[in-house]
């Protein structure tokens, strides 16, 4: 893979050289200033902010998939119940996973730009962080941080590529993404570095997967709420 772009071995994970670390994590050392600024404004709004997912490299990625493609770790539907992979094709498979876990090469957590949020000081003791949409609609633990922001974010740079469920990724309120670093590393990740990244490594499915590519790439990679 020596002969990937640098910009391209970031995007998929493959790379750690765009990284800075902050509060215990690795982020885009461009989206720094802007996370701080977030952060102090979520302070001044009582919310403890606090990241639960930051960078997480191929590598991990790839682990979490052939787990999950292995059956060694439980795959969810959109109602949070476990689906028996042994019931689906090949396809219905790869589905069915990227609902809630990217491709290796393929997920937006491998730019440092995106980052899975919370507000530790809201969670009941006792409670253990989920991370599922329950938590932050009314009713739950983190409505009042879900409502501060989608006032807030945007000042600061960021948006929420999964903030509700258009036919690709579930929902996600927990994630948000620094628009301008996440759409410059973006631009690196296409169906064919994809192809070559997927290829290259041992990926569970991975002849089903490269299969099906430009369809999983138009679902679920470029399929985010702008």
């Amino acid at each position: 893979m020596n002969h990937l772009s640098t910009l391209a071995s970031q995007a998929c994970g493959l790379s750690t050289s765009h990284l800075a670390s902050y509060a215990n994590v690795f982020i885009h050392s461009a989206i720094q200033r802007d996370l701080l600024a977030l952060s102090e404004a979520a302070k001044q709004a009582g919310f403890t902010f606090c990241i639960a997912s930051a960078h997480r490299d191929f590598h991990r990625q790839c682990l979490i998939w052939n787990n999950k493609a292995q059956g060694l770790r439980p795959v969810l539907n959109s109602q949070n119940e476990p689906v028996d992979l042994s019931l689906l094709t090949p396809q219905a498979r790869v589905h069915a996973i990227m609902l809630y876990s990217a491709l290796p090469g393929a997920s937006r957590h491998h730019f440092g730009t995106d980052l899975d949020v919370y507000a530790s000081n809201c969670l009941p003791a006792g409670q253990k962080l989920q991370l599922e949409p329950w938590e932050y609609e009314q009713g739950g633990p983190f409505a009042e941080l879900n409502d501060w922001l989608s006032l807030h974010l945007a000042e600061f740079g960021f948006f929420r590529p999964y903030q509700r469920y258009q036919g690709g990724v579930a929902a996600e309120p927990w994630h948000i993404s620094h628009r301008l670093s996440a759409a410059g590393m973006m631009k690196a990740v296409n169906v064919e570095i994809l192809a070559e990244v997927i290829g290259s490594h041992d990926v569970a499915a991975k002849h089903t997967i490269l299969e099906m590519l430009p369809t999983l790439y138009s679902q679920y990679i470029g399929n985010i709420c702008e």
